[in-house]
């Protein structure tokens, strides 16, 4: 399968290393500059370069304020039978169809542990696309952690609020936790391990539960302990719940702001 890969940024280039390593296609770059570009990598400034090639797929990995300007002039190398796949939080399938005319289009929803293989893919296809396209994106989407479909288009902009976004959120609670351990008296690198292996313990040890999370909270906690004090102090009568409410529908709008 041959992929034309439009922009390479810090998400693009990401996915397309763990791709590279899965060897599932042949990936060429169109970038204005090749500077996240993966070494042996094939890489074009412009349409121009390309001359008469058509490709299977046409990965759209650009901010969504650029697909406007920086898609159209490569439609002309898009196949016949091949389809569009976009990684751009927010921009619409019906936006991409309204651009390029009716074409069979895909949106992927990535988050950035896609890295390091650990990603989690949202997937949509609008009607146009055949069980082949689908099969291709889910491969894709595979090799850099798990693909889960969506038959709802809304359902892409939520998944980009809780799990797009959602490394962000994680980042900024392990940040705010190490500095709460910095507090009580431990250097940095002693907090950061702390603060990380429990939170990667504890998260493992839920993947591998069949128990609720409140039930796991409820079993590492005793009565009048200092877990217990901790949480109190944590949940706030339940505006911890609230706080991160308020964050993942923040995120949503925003999604649908870039519709």
């Amino acid at each position: 399968m041959q992929i034309l890969l439009i922009g390479c940024g810090k998400m693009g280039g990401a996915m397309l290393r763990r791709w590279l390593q899965s060897d599932i296609a042949h990936f060429t770059v169109a970038s204005p500059n090749g500077g996240s570009v993966p070494p042996g990598v094939e890489h074009v400034r412009s349409p121009a370069e390309l001359g008469e090639r058509l490709f299977d797929m046409m990965l759209i990995a650009v901010k969504p304020q650029m697909i406007d300007t920086a898609l159209p002039p490569y439609m002309p190398h898009l196949a016949p039978d091949g389809c569009l796949v976009s990684i751009a939080a927010g921009y619409s399938s019906a936006r991409i169809t309204a651009l390029t005319g009716d074409r069979p289009v895909i949106r992927l929803m990535p988050n950035l542990p896609a890295m390091i293989g650990q990603g989690v893919n949202g997937l949509f296809a609008n009607a146009l696309c055949t069980p082949a396209h689908r099969e291709a994106a889910a491969a894709l989407a595979r090799a850099t952690g798990s693909a889960i479909w969506v038959e709802d288009e809304d359902q892409i902009d939520r998944i980009t609020a809780v799990a797009g976004s959602g490394s962000g959120y994680v980042f900024e609670i392990a940040r705010s936790y190490v500095a709460a351990a910095e507090a009580l008296g431990f250097d940095t690198a002693t907090a950061r391990t702390l603060v990380l292996d429990t939170m990667a313990g504890a998260i493992e040890m839920a993947r591998q539960s069949d128990q609720s999370l409140e039930t796991l909270r409820k079993d590492v906690t005793s009565k009048n302990g200092t877990t217990q004090a901790g949480l109190e102090a944590l949940m706030q009568d339940g505006q911890l719940d609230t706080l991160l409410e308020n964050t993942t529908k923040a995120a949503y709008a925003r999604a649908i702001e870039l519709r």
